[in-house]
């Protein structure tokens, strides 16, 4: 009995050890490509340190409210006045965008992409479509279907809803590819659709994108991360141009 007890707790020594080099390792590996992936073509656009390679939109440098903490991205306004979206200094067309973001409390955000930066554009969303950061059950934008986490925000509902509760890491991908558009989340494939055709045209003009015309319109863009004034957290952040 006593031999019995011994090797069970052996066991368990042994599954924690185990459980924790696998921890260790993923942790190690945080915003960084393998041989592997760099093959493919992945490119990292966040080293786990600093902000380099990112500006604030309309401006050269970074809002004290984003930071790296922890080794990931973080928007909190309680470290800094003023605000923006995160941006990419580079442009994509055609592309795989891979990264996992988790959100406080009642937040709300996004990922925007194929953004113009050009000065008659004061916001990201004039221009890009986006894929909604949001906790669903808490946040004030969680009554309409198409604004949860997960949609292509206000033109297409996620769905199978797959999002993590609040505090909880969620990887997301999205790919676009000579217009054809997949969104996936937690490893499922949530959205998919075919932009700049006439049925992407109606949807568009039925919702609340129709007052700014040239939205979803360029085929190039940079990607940005939104602040919509609640702490957020992204990391892992790489894409591959197809």
């Amino acid at each position: 009995m006593q031999l019995s007890i011994f090797k069970k707790a052996g066991m368990l020594t042994t599954a924690l050890a185990i459980g924790f080099t696998i921890s260790g390792i993923a942790q190690q590996n945080l915003n960084t490509l393998t041989k592997r992936e760099k093959r493919e073509g992945w490119q990292s656009l966040f080293n786990g340190d600093n902000l380099e390679g990112w500006h604030t939109y309309h401006k050269k440098d970074v809002d004290p409210c984003w930071s790296v903490n922890d080794g990931a991205i973080e928007l909190n306004h309680s470290k800094g006045k003023g605000g923006g979206d995160l941006v990419t200094n580079g442009e994509y067309q055609n592309f795989e965008l891979d990264l996992d973001w988790k959100i406080a409390k009642g937040g709300n955000s996004g990922i925007i992409f194929d953004i113009n930066e050009a000065p008659q554009y004061g916001a990201t969303y004039i221009t890009g479509p986006e894929m909604q950061v949001l906790d669903n059950v808490n946040a004030d934008d969680n009554k309409k279907a198409s604004h949860l986490a997960g949609s292509l925000y206000d033109l297409i509902p996620c769905n199978p809803a797959t999002v993590h509760p609040y505090g909880e890491w969620n990887h997301v991908r999205i790919r676009l590819d000579n217009g054809h558009l997949t969104l996936w989340m937690n490893g499922k494939k949530v959205v998919e659709t075919i932009m700049w055709d006439a049925k992407w045209n109606q949807m568009v003009a039925n919702s609340k994108f129709k007052r700014w015309p040239e939205f979803a319109t360029f085929h190039k863009g940079h990607v940005a991360l939104q602040d919509h004034g609640d702490t957020v957290w992204y990391r892992n952040i790489r894409i591959k141009e197809l």
